[in-house]
């Protein structure tokens, strides 16, 4: 990355926006339109010369109490979250010009949204997403997070070596999930899943299998170890019979040679 600009990968529809800050502590505001949300904006900037991500209210919305307090349950149910698939959450700061933000480190990445339409894909992001994404949502729900459903536009891989972060996911937490709670996850999932394969140029049967499972109302997974135990289960008889097949090709050569 340039000590100057930005990554490359800041989209056209991407702005800089000037900020008033005689400290010196803040530069290089620019907004961020692909991962906005209903309420908040989010943006990169420069602390101390370093970049970090802001979510901040709108501003229509910013001097609402309601809406204040919404940010402030939020960055006190992200803060506590620690998981290497989930972007962290590092202060709550007054931004010049912006207001109260929730400030996260910086991704350094693509919108997995953004992937799809650009047709970049890779084997790597498919596995991420049987693995990672599991993991992550596994976390989510055993700390009881209540959020937004997972889409491919809160999901990002980082830009060298295709690591999943989900970019905002805890809203609030409770003292148990609800059933209805575990299946949106689930199904989210899925929903996730089957358009990542819907654009893939190749067929991949085992896991639209599990996609289609895990929006389908009438046979669901209860819930997402379940999911993973299905998937792992079936990575784990290909392995099995990948090393059945080298262990015959061995012994035929060992048979050939003795012969």
């Amino acid at each position: 990355m340039s000590d100057n600009n930005y990554p490359g990968y800041l989209s056209k529809e991407e702005k800089k926006i000037p900020i008033d800050d005689p400290s010196g502590k803040w530069s290089d505001l620019t907004l961020l339109p692909e991962w906005e949300e209903e309420f908040f904006d989010v943006y990169t900037v420069r602390k101390h010369g370093k970049w970090v991500m802001l979510k901040a209210l709108k501003k229509e919305l910013a001097d609402q109490p309601k809406y204040r307090e919404m940010l402030e349950k939020e960055f006190d149910t992200r803060y506590n979250l620690a998981h290497p698939n989930i972007v962290m959450v590092n202060d709550f700061e007054e931004i010049p010009g912006i207001g109260k933000a929730i400030i996260t480190d910086d991704v350094y990445g693509y919108s997995l949204r953004r992937l799809i339409d650009e047709k970049r894909l890779t084997p790597r992001i498919v596995q991420r997403l049987q693995t990672q994404l599991l993991d992550a949502l596994d976390y989510i729900q055993e700390n009881h997070i209540v959020h937004h459903p997972i889409t491919p536009d809160s999901i990002i891989f980082t830009e060298y070596n295709e690591n999943l972060k989900l970019i905002n996911v805890g809203y609030d937490q409770t003292s148990s999930l609800s059933a209805q709670d575990t299946a949106a996850d689930i199904e989210s999932y899925g929903r996730v899943l089957g358009e990542v394969l819907d654009n893939l140029p190749e067929s991949l049967p085992r896991l639209r299998r599990i996609a289609n499972r895990a929006v389908d109302k009438a046979h669901p997974y209860r819930t997402v170890m379940d999911l993973q135990l299905d998937m792992q289960r079936r990575s784990s008889a290909t392995v099995y019979i990948i090393l059945a097949a080298i262990i015959a090709v061995v012994l035929l050569l060992v048979w050939l040679l003795i012969d």
